[in-house]
C-alpha cells in the first residue's frame, strides 16, 4: 500500500476583533447588571412611601432574570449583590442608609440576594446545557462528514485531509499531521478517549492535551495504519466525549485506508 502523504490542517486564533467583541460584550453586561436595578429602585422613589417593600423586591427580581437570561452566573450575582443593596438602601426605612428598622424588610433583602443567585446557578446552567447541546449536534455533523466520504469509497487522501480539517475544529487545534512513520510523541489518545502520558492518565477536562502533542492511532481491524499527530492550543480543555469522537473519525479513515489497500492488493 503507498504511503500516505503527510497532511495538515491547522486553526488560527480568533482575530483582535473578536476579542475586543468579546471584551466589550463582557463590559456590557456587567454594566447592566449594575444599572439595571439602580435604575428600578429609582424609579420606585416616588411611591416607595406607598409601595410595600415585597413589592419593589419582585421588580427587582424582574430585572435580575432579564440580566441572568444571558447565561452567566457572575453577571446575576452581580446584580442580586447591588439589588439587595439598592433595595435597602432606597425602598426601605429608615431611606439613604444600610440599616434596616423591620425584620421583615432584612428578610426581603436576604430573601433577594438568595433568589437572584438562584436565578443566576438556573442560567448559568441552561446555557452549559445549551452549549453541550450544540457541541453534540457539530461532533455528529463533523463525524458524519467524514463517514460519508469513507462509505462512498472516495480517495483514501481525501478521507484524510477531510479528517485531519474536521479533527483540527472538533479539537481546537493548532495543527494536525497524518504520517506512517513513528511519530515520536509519548502521549497517546486511548480508544476509550482517554489521554496517556506514560503511565500517567492526562486530565484533558482541566489541562488540555499536552503541549508537545498527542498521537491519534489509525486503525482498521486491529492493525495500526498511522496516525494523527494532534498539536494543541495551549490551555484548550477537552472533555473525554469530544475525543471519543476523533477516536471515531480516526477509525473511520483507518476503515478508508484498508479499503483502498484492498482495492490496489486486487
Amino acid at each position: 500500500m503507498a504511503p500516505v502523504t503527510a497532511l495538515q490542517g491547522s486553526m488560527t486564533p480568533p482575530p483582535p476583533g473578536e476579542r475586543v467583541a468579546r471584551s466589550r460584550r463582557t463590559w456590557v453586561l456587567a454594566a447592566a447588571a449594575v444599572i439595571a436595578p439602580v435604575v428600578v429602585v429609582l424609579a420606585l422613589v416616588p411611591w416607595r412611601t406607598r409601595l410595600s417593600p415585597a413589592d419593589g423586591a419582585l421588580l427587582l427580581v424582574v430585572a435580575i432574570v432579564a440580566v441572568a437570561t444571558a447565561g452567566y452566573r457572575w453577571a446575576a450575582a452581580l446584580c442580586a449583590l447591588v439589588a439587595a443593596a439598592a433595595f435597602d438602601v432606597v425602598l426601605t426605612r429608615p431611606y439613604g442608609s444600610f440599616r434596616i428598622a423591620r425584620s421583615s424588610d432584612a428578610l426581603t433583602a436576604v430573601l433577594l440576594l438568595v433568589v437572584g443567585l438562584v436565578v443566576g446557578d438556573l442560567a448559568a446552567r441552561g446555557r452549559t446545557h445549551r452549549a453541550a447541546a450544540d457541541r453534540g449536534r457539530t461532533q455528529l455533523t463533523l463525524l458524519h462528514a467524514v463517514t460519508e466520504l469513507a462509505a462512498t469509497g472516495r480517495d483514501p487522501g481525501e478521507v484524510v485531509r477531510t479528517a485531519a480539517g474536521e479533527l483540527t475544529q472538533l479539537l481546537g487545534l493548532r495543527s494536525c499531521e497524518f504520517t506512517r512513520e513513528a511519530p515520536g510523541v509519548q502521549a497517546q489518545v486511548e480508544p476509550d478517549g482517554q489521554v496517556r502520558l506514560g503511565s500517567i492518565t492526562w486530565a484533558t477536562g482541566d489541562l488540555g492535551l499536552p503541549h508537545r502533542g498527542v498521537v491519534l492511532p489509525v486503525r482498521a481491524a486491529g492493525t495500526v495504519l498511522g496516525a494523527f499527530v494532534l498539536v494543541p492550543v495551549p490551555g484548550v480543555r477537552l472533555p473525554q466525549d469530544q475525543l471519543q469522537v476523533a477516536v471515531s473519525l480516526a477509525d473511520q479513515v483507518g476503515a478508508a485506508l484498508a479499503v483502498g489497500g484492498a482495492r490496489r492488493a486486487g
